[in-house]
């Protein structure tokens, strides 16, 4: 029967083909049918064939044509059928459809539909009909019946369309659907349907099914929705790494049952790659993905920015045309994202109304650990970000301080962090990546030899931080490290510093390197520079300090700073300390040549020393001989020679020319520091089995040190031809000389002191002959400051560096102050005896403290040591705080002959110094400094909240007690530093404490109940007053109430109006409302203004946001409401105090210009609002009543204008 078929198909006519069709019955046929498609002969050929004898012009014909297409569907989902008859029959039910009428066409796509939705498609091979049947539906112009109406081809598709994406999808089948729609022609709403569909389905597959759907999304976008795709995509997977953080973070059971981390980011990596792929082929969906990477930027950017996103835009750089543009987004982001943060940590007020943001460096680096799964095009764009972000955003051009420690995060501005985020993405991706590098290397380098004039201390710690990770890995580029060595003579002497103690790890494991580093220093040892000959001389020094020598103290006793990695280098290292013994004593020899050198040469070496012999001391021996040959030339030997040092010989004058030959006090100031370690540190270990000639060495010293001492007690200011008649002016050659003498002695006055006190072993003759050097110091001092203050010059105005070290001034002022041994006592009243002596120990304790708040490091032999230069400064400070306490300024200075500042001033401004260095350098050692204030070594873990309200307590007692006085016994100076270190401690306290609220309360009740006419204390005061109260609650009311005061003290700009006075605080009174506590209030007054420019700003993008998204959650209407109504209210109230200030009698100059550029920013932020909520802005919103009350205020001012005097 099936083969007549097929010989009457091959007729000319299908006359009798249907003849013969007609008489079989539909049972029959279609067992043919089957029959054929399960035997795999001719089924094709037989469906064409049956095709041929049905047409469509026929009721029959078109009937059967139907049932066959019907049935052959369901033939094909059985999945009985071989996969080649299978395609068969798709390909001849295919080249058939365009023949159907309308009506067949609509059964046929609305039994596909129903098929989809009940989920009785079997294998879906089918499904390549759907999209010819919907093809030849829309082509059909007549209306059809469709439903309860008639629609034409067209809208019967779309229809379908709707039909079918309003159903339910099998998840087996969903990327078969998706695929089928690419071959469709669909309009832009169209598109939209099914888009939303598709990413409606994206949860219901596993991850693995996820890439090729992702790819059939982007395939789609062509047509359309391309911002509904990506937004789809990029939430989909911000969602889904939020769960598995969530998950993560949990219960450790669910980890069996949560996503595979490393599955996750592998299928991220695909989909990003298949984004990347489609941008190239479609730059529009490049411009869509930039566009809404700005928009994200506006309003919450948390709604967008995610690891995901940050990585998508990382590997758009790949693309020549997208990489500037997506860098300058990236940092932009960063920059502003840095800004919100700031910004928001200041001010209560912006916190309880904008929920908190994430931290973008947590986000980045997320990305640079994800990209260890196979990310290789998300590496390169983090190489560039990282670099572009060091670049732009790295230090600018300071003085030599450099910071101990990093400064803590509340004094960093948004450049730091961006700087620091960049370094922290170059180093992750360093250790997550060996491939790339070899690269980050390279630039590095670069930067470090090309940036020489610019300030490039940040790709140093980075390279260090670098080879201390890995400084093997260095060995594979060491021929990159040599090459930047033969740079050294043309660096400045900081980058070479920095750039030695940075590959110094490297030099422990690679011989090549060391060799071609020695090489370069031996040459500029000798070159014509002298910035090269520094730059050899400090290498040497790096690597005496780091290359041990047999028989070293451990770093305990030496106080090394050498990290963890640094010892792990030295485990593996082939050099041993014999061999190491060779190299630095070779070195030694190279050094003592440069002794003959020009003065700054040897001034760096005696910094040098003494560190180098607290890390290698058994070159003690070898640097002790140096020291004391330099010594000898310029000691007089006989011992009734005075004076006993050959001053005038360190002073070399040639012709017009006077330079100095030898640094003397820096000489005698080494050798004293290395005599005493050396005592300290090395006799007591070495019991007996000491070196008769190193012995020698070191008596001669002591010897030649004590001579010195008891001769410089009998000399005469004459003997050094220094005294009141000596010439001291600058513009001549003897006085330029005479002054440099004059400081040379001084500072070995300064040495011989602390050396004296130290072997003194509290005799009372040492501490006599202490109290005659000091006088020797004193007179001199005075001379030269007189001499030089009446003609003033560069060089009398610099100060000079005390030598007197940060251990020494610890001591000092513990035992003047606090030693109360009974057998201490007959000694110390000697030192005790003279104010002088214990004005200049505080002195100097402030100029450390003041180089410390400067520099975050003091000099002296433990300013490599940050732990014991801390330690001082703890030691410093609680003997500081208990002479201030113990001793008040009042009782003082009423019993004070001498003139100057009173001892216990003197030790609340240190104090008031150190806090701030603390606070600023020093942030996590906080805890140490205050459990020292509480005479605490190891106490219990109180918190810092605590200890520090504690601190605060004694000084409100202080503050209390001298507004206590009278006006004429206040004391201004004490009663600012009481305000400035108040601040600094309060600085300390969590401001969600009962202390913080404390001290708020205090602060407010004294500037209420205290009026005093000091205008500098008022300024400090009510500074501390609103730093503290931004952070408790917005500072609005308290500017109303100030505006109110100032307006009461002054007067009206009517004279015949009459105001009446408030005293809502009593500190603003005739001599301080204006200018003092009336620019204060405007300088608040604008910040706030800020503060709502930047809400007004962030709420229009919220609103942008919320236009472009179909959901709007109830909470986020919730918080723009409470944002608005915020806003108003602040408006408000700041409206009424520009109108008090306004109608203020103010004087004329900076007062009213600073109120008229308020009045002008208050304005642009009125219209900024109206704009905003007004019906027809972004967001409408009803707060009419309090928008009424800011009108009717607004409606005020001009008169008040019009009345001031311009």
């Amino acid at each position: 029967m099936d083969q007549k078929i097929l010989s009457l198909a091959t007729s000319k006519t299908a006359d009798k083909l249907q003849e013969f069709l007609k008489s079989l019955g539909e049972d029959e046929l279609m067992s043919l049918l089957q029959n054929q498609a399960v035997t795999g002969k001719t089924a094709g050929a037989l469906v064409r064939a049956i095709f041929r004898g049905s047409p469509c012009s026929e009721e029959d014909g078109a009937l059967r044509r139907r049932k066959v297409y019907t049935y052959c569907i369901q033939l094909v989902e059985s999945g009985d059928l071989p996969k080649q008859i299978a395609s068969e029959l798709i390909g001849s039910l295919m080249l058939e459809v365009h023949h159907f009428p309308g009506p067949l066409l609509i059964e046929l796509a609305s039994e596909f539909v129903g098929m989809i939705k009940d989920g009785t498609l079997m294998n879906g091979k089918s499904l390549e009909l759907l999209p010819i049947i919907l093809v030849a539906l829309s082509t059909k112009k007549e209306n059809l019946t469709y439903g309860t109406g008639e629609l034409s081809g067209e809208e019967c598709k779309k229809e379908l369309i709707n039909t079918l994406c309003s159903g339910r999808w099998d998840h087996q089948h969903i990327i078969q659907l998706t695929s089928m729609f690419k071959d469709i022609p669909l309009t832009v709403e169209e598109v939209e349907f099914v888009v939303d569909k598709v990413l409606k389905m994206l949860s219901m597959l596993s991850l693995q099914e996820i890439p090729p759907l992702v790819y059939q999304l982007l395939v789609l976008s062509s047509k359309g929705s391309r911002k509904t795709v990506l937004e789809g995509i990029v939430s989909f997977f911000r969602d889904l790494d939020k769960q598995h953080r969530e998950d993560q973070s949990g219960d450790e059971l669910l980890d069996l049952v949560t996503v595979p981390s490393g599955e996750l980011r592998h299928v991220e990596g695909t989909i990003i790659l298949h984004i990347v792929f489609a941008i190239k082929l479609d730059s529009e969906l490049g411009r869509e993905l930039l566009k809404q990477a700005k928009a994200g930027q506006q309003g919450d950017p948390s709604k967008y920015v995610c690891p995901f996103s940050v990585a998508l835009l990382l590997s758009v750089t790949a693309i020549q045309r997208f990489e500037e543009q997506v860098f300058d987004l990236l940092k932009t982001s960063i920059i502003r994202s840095f800004k919100d943060l700031q910004l928001l940590k200041g001010s209560k007020f912006l916190q309880n109304l904008v929920p908190q943001r994430p931290c973008i460096s947590a986000m980045i680096l997320e990305v640079v650990k994800n990209s260890a799964h196979s990310w290789d095009h998300v590496t390169q764009g983090l190489v560039k970000l990282g670099f572009i972000l060091m670049d732009s955003y790295g230090p600018k051009k300071i003085g030599d301080g450099k910071a101990v420690e990093t400064s803590c995060s509340l004094t960093k501005t948004s450049s730091q962090h961006a700087c620091e985020l960049g370094a922290s993405i170059l180093l992750e991706t360093f250790k997550v990546h060996e491939v790339i590098r070899q690269e980050i290397l390279e630039q590095v380098f670069n930067r470090v030899i090309t940036r020489a004039s610019s300030p490039i201390s940040h790709f140093l710690d980075l390279l260090s931080e670098i080879i201390l990770y890995a400084p093997l890995v260095l060995q594979n580029c060491s021929s990159k490290v040599t090459e930047t060595f033969d740079y050294l003579s043309f660096l400045p002497l900081q980058t070479v510093q920095g750039l030695l103690k940075a590959v110094q790890p490297l030099l422990k494991v690679s011989m090549a390197v060391r060799d071609s580093l020695i090489l370069v220093l031996r040459k500029a040892m000798f070159a014509s520079q002298l910035d090269a000959r520094k730059s050899a001389v400090a290498g040497f020094l790096l690597l005496l300090k780091n290359f041990k020598v047999l028989g070293s103290l451990a770093s305990s006793q030496c106080s090394q700073s050498i990290g963890v990695s640094q010892v792990r280098v030295d485990v593996h290292s082939r050099y041993n300390a014999v061999a190491n013994e060779t190299f630095c004593l070779e070195i030694m020899d190279s050094l003592r040549r440069c002794l003959g050198q020009q003065a700054d040469i040897r001034l760096m070496l005696y910094e040098g020393f003494c560190d180098v012999l607290r890390r290698n001391s058994p070159l003690a021996s070898s640097i002790m001989q140096a020291l004391l040959s330099q010594l000898k030339l310029y000691y007089e030997p006989k011992p009734d020679v005075l004076p006993p040092l050959k001053v005038e010989a360190c002073v070399l004058m040639q012709g017009n020319q006077i330079s100095l030959q030898e640094p003397l006090d820096h000489l005698l100031c080494c050798t004293q520091h290395c005599l005493s370690w050396y005592k300290n540190a090395v006799l007591p270990l070495q019991r007996g089995d000491a070196d008769e000639e190193e012995d020698g060495v070191y008596q001669e010293l002591d010897d030649m040190l004590g001579s010195i001492t008891s001769r410089m007690v009998k000399s005469e200011l004459e003997d050094f031809e220094l005294d009141k008649s000596a010439d001291f002016s600058q513009s001549t050659d003897t006085g330029i000389k005479n002054h440099m003498c004059a400081h040379l002695v001084m500072g070995v006055c300064e040495v011989l002191i602390e050396y004296n006190f130290y072997v003194s072993n509290f005799s009372k003759n040492k501490f006599e002959e202490i109290l005659s050097l000091f006088m020797c110091y004193k007179k001199l001092s005075d001379i030269v400051n007189e001499k030089t203050s009446k003609g003033k010059s560069k060089m009398a105005n610099k100060t000079n560096e005390s030598f007197l070290s940060m251990k020494f001034v610890s001591d000092l002022l513990t035992a003047l102050f606090r030693d109360s041994t009974q057998s201490h006592e007959e000694s110390l009243s000697v030192l005790r005896s003279s104010t002088e002596f214990m004005r200049y120990a505080v002195s100097v304790a402030l100029c450390k403290a003041q180089q410390l708040k400067e520099t975050g490091h003091v000099g002296g032999p433990d300013s490599h040591n940050p732990s014991k230069t801390f330690q001082s400064v703890c030691d410093i400070t609680r003997v500081l705080l208990w002479r201030y306490t113990s001793i008040p300024t009042a009782v003082e200075e009423s019993g004070k002959k001498e003139r100057g500042k009173s001892i216990s001033l003197m030790c609340l401004e240190g104090l008031e110094r150190i806090l701030c260095a603390v606070g600023q350098f020093f942030q996590s050692r906080v805890q140490q400094l205050l459990r020292a204030l509480d005479n605490e070594e190891d106490g219990a873990e109180v918190p810092v909240t605590q200890r520090a309200a504690f601190q605060i307590r004694q000084f409100q007692r202080s503050l209390l007690n001298l507004l206590s006085s009278g006006e004429e016994d206040f004391n201004s100076k004490e009663a600012q530093l009481l305000v400035a270190v108040l601040a600094s401690l309060s600085k300390l306290l969590e401001p969600s404490s009962p202390q913080f609220l404390q001290m708020l309360n205090w602060t407010c009740k004294i500037c209420k109940e205290n009026s005093r006419e000091d205008a500098s204390f008022c300024k400090s005061l009510m500074n501390l007053l609103f730093s503290l109260h931004v952070l408790y609650k917005s500072p609005v009311t308290l500017l109303r109430d100030l505006s109110q005061d100032i307006h009461g003290q002054l007067g009206d700009i009517d004279e015949d109006c009459e105001v009446e006075k408030s005293d809502h605080f009593a500190m603003v009174n005739l001599k301080t409302a204006a200018p003092t506590a009336c620019l204060l209030v405007l300088s608040q007054a604008e910040k706030v203004l800020e503060e709502v420019d930047w809400l007004i700003t962030n709420l229009k993008g919220l609103a942008s946001q919320e236009a472009l998204s179909e959901e709007v959650s109830s909470q986020a209407v919730a918080q723009n409401s409470a944002a608005a109504k915020g806003i108003v209210m602040q408006l408000g109230t700041l409206l009424t105090c520009f109108h008090e200030l306004a109608q203020t009698a103010l004087p004329s100059g900076s007062c009213v210009d600073t109120l008229l550029k308020g009045l002008c920013k208050m304005y642009t932020t009125l219209t900024a609002l109206v704009r905003y909520v007004s019906p027809g802005g972004p967001c409408p919103h009803p707060c009419t009543p309090g928008l009424r009350a800011v009108g009717s205020q607004v409606a005020r001012m001009p008169q008040a204008r019009e009345k001031r005097p311009l």
